[in-house]
Order: structure tokens, then C-alpha cells, then sequence
């Protein structure tokens, strides 16, 4: 009796302890089960004909996920220093058409993907907020309930994550290319919901080879180097619930699951090649939408054991991510070379939002302020490429966005768009690309740049922050007070934006306070730092 007293007030003591972390494995468990992954499924390919008789150019979009903009070595002038060389980014972006002011749609991926598939608004789409997986925000919410908000109201009368889709009426440039008879594919990441409602099938895409989950190998693969971030809650979420596993041709939520063939980037890239062989005689649109640089941080062996000269274990598998980045735009440019298409064939680059405070390194998105999920220019500022062989090269200052990727491959392939949308032809269109106005809107957050100004606004709590890009591209000097007729000018122009947005299709799970200047790791072992600038964030 007194054994089993004793052992009862241990148990007790030990969930007294460690009630954070059980009632984290039950809402995993609860919310996000495993799921049935089968073996490797070898992917057939659609065939193309003998011979092309259509010679309009092929379109490739490769989106990258969470690049931080100074995470290439040779892209921003203001800080070109870069986590490793990437030779073939820098060569497609020194070789091809590179916009130095490139914007994402959104500082989160979701919205932005919507906006690059679409070339619309979130405020046109209502797809506003990044659908998380469901329980995620509720763990987020446990270990960090001092800098976070968990909105049960929302969590409640939102569709499950899977049923969190971009609308089918919305036409997608994978729709407006197909209608156009080029054959359509999608490889990687999707995040614009599931199922036959959703899915890329549904979304124009003839066929589609999508990330089911999110490991890039299984974590004990003798091929593997993981990273684990401890201060990160969603890192804890991530390794929770995450598979290793890819869907062919999906018919429905989560429908025929297999384990994909290596290391995730190099797998992507492999069928890439298989599609871009299988269909080089007829006008293709591939859409690579990788899932690196993403945590889970996970890096292939071979990549990491060639970087000894970076001595902390986390930027070195994060910087083995972003080789095998790399690697994947020269092997698929070399591709189209060995298959005579290389002339012929439009790579366009770039990435869905700036790099992640949460993974702990401080340099990603340097010298801009800010993290992804922030909308200063650290969250927002991206690579856009435009590369094919044989074009003049030239770098572009004006300012450029996601919504413009969608019309200006229309121009590409000399094809009118037949509906509106809110982007333009970068290369076609008379259109003075400073002047013209940039929203953002996440929420209560909201940003307009126009004239090289920037006017950044959140409500929870109200402020504003006024900035020249021109003089000041890295937000160092507030200027609200100081220019009062301007805030007021483009206060107005986020105003009358917003009134005519189409509402929100989903409601955010969650809100974050995430400092501007301070990563996460530093945030966690530094402690709090008084007058810290900080924003309160939506998902």
C-alpha cells in the first residue's frame, strides 16, 4: 500500500512537471494522427508527342520556401555576402532578368502562393491567413502563452486544415495555360487546400505530384542530419506530427500516400527532370514548389559533411539545405540544355516569404529588419528571377511582386489574360512600376508602399510606422510624426484598400508577439530587453 501510495504521488509529481508536455503529445495524438505511408510508387509520367510542332516557350516557376533574401550570395546589393556560394541561383539571377525590390504576396506562405498562382490580392481571393495543421496553434499557444494568443472562437467555426482551400472559381495560371493547350504539372508543396475540392487537379493541373507531409527523410535515415530547435514550439510540432511521404494525383484528402525516393529537394528535382524529358516536344508549365528551406531543419548527409568550415551545427544543416537548393536550379538548367530547350524554356525563381526568426539565425534576411511573418522588409523581401538562355541580362530596381508572375507569363507566351487581376506584365505593360501602389494585408496589419514610401499600420496596439525606402531601404528611421500629410496620403490609400477587400475566407488561429530585431534563439536565451520594438502577427 505504501509502494503503491509512493508511486502514485511520483506520477503525480512528474505530470505536475511535465503537464506541458503530455497535454502536447494528447492534443497531437488527438488532432493530427499519423497517417498510413506506403512504399515508393514509381511516377508515370504523362508522354508527350515525337515531335514538336508548337514552338511557343516552356514556363517553369520554382518557388523556394522561407529563403531569406540574403541567403544567395550574390543577390542584394546592400549585403551580399550570403550563407554559402549558390552558383546556379546567382547564375540564373547575373544571366537572366533579376528584380532587385522584389516583394512576396504575404510574410506568411500560404496567402503569398494563392497570390502567385492567381495573380490576385488576398484582399480579391479572401485567402488571407495560412491555414496551420489542426492542434498546431493550441501547442504554439501552450509554450508560449505570454507572447501568443489562441483564438478558440476561430479555431472553432474554421473548416478543418485540409478543407482550408483557395476557391475553385478563382483561376489559376495552371487553368489559364492549360486553357492555352500547354500540359500542366505540379511538383512539392501546395498549401492551397486538399482533396477534390482543392487540390492542384482541381486547380488546372493535369498532373501533380504533391508533399503529403513534411520530412524531407525519415529522421533515423543514415542519410539524414536533423537540427532540432528547442526554443521553437513549432519546431516541437513539426517533428510531432510530420511523415516522409508524397501523394501522386491526389483524389481526395490524403489519399494514397508513399514514401519518396531520397533526400525530399533532390527527389523533386528528379521528377522534374522526368517531366521536362517526358514532355519536351509540346509547351510545358511545370510548377517546382520546393518545400527547403523549411523546418524541420533536415539536411542530406553528403551536403553537411562538405560544409566543415561552419562550426554551429543548426546553420550548418540550414546551409546544406539551401546547396541542395541550389543544386536543384542547376540540374534542372542543365536539363533543359541536354534537351535542347534551355533557349526556349522560362525559369522563374523565387521565393514565398523572407526567412524565419523561429529557426535562431540571425543573419537570413540582413541588412533588412524583421522575420517572416513581420511585413517589414525582412518578412516581404524576396528573390524574382526571370531566366532563359540567350536573353539580354539586366537587373531591375523598380519594385516588382508576386501578383505579377501570373500576367507576365501570359506576355511570355504572347496570350492575353481573358479576367482581371491585380498584377501586371513586368515586361510589357506601361506601367511607372514605382508609383504604383503595394498592399499588404494580414489581418489588423496592413502596409502600402508607392514613391519609395512605406506605411506600415496594425491595430492590437494601434501604430504606425512611416519610412523613404529610397533613403532608408532598411527601416531605420521612423518618420510618421515627422511627415504627417504623407501618413495621412497613404493611411487613405490602405483605407480604401481594405473597405473593398473581400472578407476573409478563414479566421486566424493565433496571434504572435514577434520582435523586429531579435531572432528566437536570442529572444530565449537573452531574455526580455526593455523598449524592444516588437508587432503583434496573425498566422
Amino acid at each position: 500500500m505504501k509502494k503503491a501510495i509512493i508511486i502514485i504521488a511520483t506520477l503525480a509529481g512528474l505530470g505536475f512537471i511535465f503537464w506541458k508536455e503530455i497535454l502536447f503529445l494528447i492534443l497531437v495524438q488527438f488532432a493530427s494522427p499519423k497517417d498510413n505511408v506506403g512504399p515508393h510508387q514509381e511516377i508515370m509520367w504523362q508522354q508527350g508527342p515525337d515531335q514538336r510542332t508548337d514552338n511557343r516557350p516552356n514556363i517553369i516557376v520554382i518557388v523556394a520556401d522561407d529563403l531569406g533574401i540574403n541567403d544567395m550570395t550574390d543577390y542584394d546589393d546592400l549585403d551580399p555576402s550570403g550563407t554559402i556560394d549558390t552558383p546556379n541561383i546567382d547564375f540564373i539571377g547575373n544571366m537572366g532578368i533579376k528584380f532587385k525590390n522584389a516583394y512576396s504576396g504575404s510574410a506568411t506562405c500560404a496567402p503569398s502562393r494563392g497570390m502567385i498562382v492567381t495573380g490576385k490580392y488576398a484582399t480579391s481571393t479572401g485567402y488571407e491567413f495560412t491555414p496551420t495543421p489542426d492542434g498546431m496553434a493550441r501547442s504554439i499557444n501552450l509554450f508560449n502563452p505570454e507572447e501568443t494568443r489562441y483564438l478558440s472562437e476561430n479555431v472553432e467555426n474554421n473548416p478543418l486544415f485540409d478543407n482550408q482551400g483557395l476557391p475553385p472559381e478563382e483561376l489559376t495560371f495552371a487553368e489559364t495555360l492549360k486553357s492555352a493547350n500547354y500540359y500542366t504539372a505540379h511538383i512539392g508543396k501546395w498549401h492551397l487546400g486538399r482533396g477534390p475540392k482543392f487540390a492542384p487537379l482541381s486547380q488546372g493541373f493535369d498532373e501533380s505530384l504533391m508533399m503529403a507531409s513534411g520530412l524531407f527523410l525519415p529522421e533515423d535515415d543514415p542519410n539524414v542530419v536533423n537540427a532540432y530547435l528547442p526554443w521553437d514550439p513549432i519546431d516541437k510540432f513539426l517533428w510531432a506530427i510530420l511523415d516522409y511521404a508524397a501523394s501522386f494525383n491526389e483524389s481526395s484528402e490524403r489519399d494514397n500516400w508513399f514514401e519518396p525516393k531520397g533526400y525530399l529537394t533532390d527527389y523533386y528535382t528528379d521528377e522534374a527532370i522526368k517531366v521536362i524529358e517526358s514532355n519536351k516536344n509540346r509547351p510545358f508549365f511545370l510548377y517546382l514548389a520546393h518545400w527547403g528551406v523549411h523546418t524541420p531543419l533536415q539536411a542530406l548527409k553528403s551536403d553537411y559533411d562538405e560544409l566543415t568550415y561552419i562550426d554551429d551545427h543548426v546553420e550548418r544543416v540550414y546551409a546544406a539545405m539551401i546547396k541542395s537548393l541550389d543544386r536543384s536550379v542547376g540540374r534542372i538548367v542543365q536539363s533543359l540544355k541536354e534537351n535542347g530547350l534551355s533557349d526556349n524554356t522560362w525559369i522563374i525563381f523565387t521565393s514565398d516569404n523572407g526567412g524565419a526568426g523561429y529557426i535562431g539565425l540571425r543573419y537570413i534576411n540582413s541588412p533588412y529588419r524583421g522575420w517572416k511573418l513581420t511585413l517589414f522588409e525582412g518578412g516581404i523581401k524576396v528573390p524574382l528571377i526571370f531566366w532563359k538562355d540567350g536573353i539580354e541580362p539586366k537587373q531591375i530596381s523598380q519594385r516588382a511582386a508576386h501578383i505579377d508572375i501570373m500576367p507576365t507569363i501570359h506576355g511570355l507566351i504572347n496570350r492575353s489574360l481573358e479576367h482581371d487581376v491585380d498584377g501586371i506584365d513586368l515586361f510589357t505593360d506601361e506601367y511607372d512600376l514605382n508609383s504604383r501602389p503595394l498592399f499588404w494585408k494580414t489581418g489588423h496589419n496592413k502596409v502600402v508602399i508607392k514613391d519609395d514610401w512605406k506605411l506600415q499600420v496594425t491595430d492590437y496596439p494601434p501604430k504606425k510606422w512611416l519610412y523613404n525606402l529610397a533613403n532608408d531601404p532598411t527601416e531605420q528611421k521612423e518618420l510618421s510624426e515627422s511627415y504627417p500629410d504623407k501618413t495621412a496620403e497613404l493611411l487613405a490609400l490602405i483605407n480604401s484598400h481594405a473597405e473593398g477587400a473581400r472578407q476573409s475566407l478563414y479566421k486566424p488561429l493565433l496571434l504572435a508577439n514577434i520582435e523586429v530585431d531579435r531572432n528566437l534563439k536570442e529572444i530565449t536565451e537573452e531574455g526580455p530587453v526593455e523598449d524592444e520594438e516588437a508587432v503583434w502577427v496573425t498566422n
